[in-house]
């Protein structure tokens, strides 16, 4: 449960400092358009600071420990929000950048993400069933 708490903390600064850059990046750059920049705050807080808030509920109801999925839930978010920061950044200096290879490696993090979530839900079904 302490394991769940502390990455709910890391995510909610990671957030935070999100928030802040996409709004400052943005005002520097003076661009008033939408970006993906905008969603980085908010895929923190609730894939990451929200999530493991409950998963550390339910880790101590359900008997649940998973430290493999997890792991890879991590990555997956990770991957996921630095690919929307790198497309963001690529929008706001309107750079000439292979799109094709930005969305590949957002995918492969999004896929991550799914199939850990898949593996966290059955580690929770197996701790509920013991």
């Amino acid at each position: 449960m302490k394991q769940y708490i502390n990455c709910s903390i890391v995510y909610v600064v990671l957030a935070l400092v999100g928030g802040v850059f996409y709004r400052e990046f943005t005002k520097i750059n003076d661009y008033a358009a939408w970006t993906t920049l905008s969603v980085v705050h908010t895929h923190y807080f609730i894939l990451g600071m929200m999530f493991f808030l409950v998963l550390s509920v339910v880790s101590t109801c359900a008997h649940f420990k998973s430290n493999r999925a997890v792991l890879f839930y991590n990555i997956g978010l990770n991957l996921t929000a630095i690919m929307l920061v790198v497309r963001g950044i690529v929008q706001i200096l309107d750079l000439n950048v292979v799109s094709a290879l930005i969305s590949g490696v957002a995918s492969i993090g999004h896929i991550i993400l799914g199939v850990s979530l898949i593996l966290i839900l059955l580690d929770i079904k197996k701790g509920c069933i013991k």
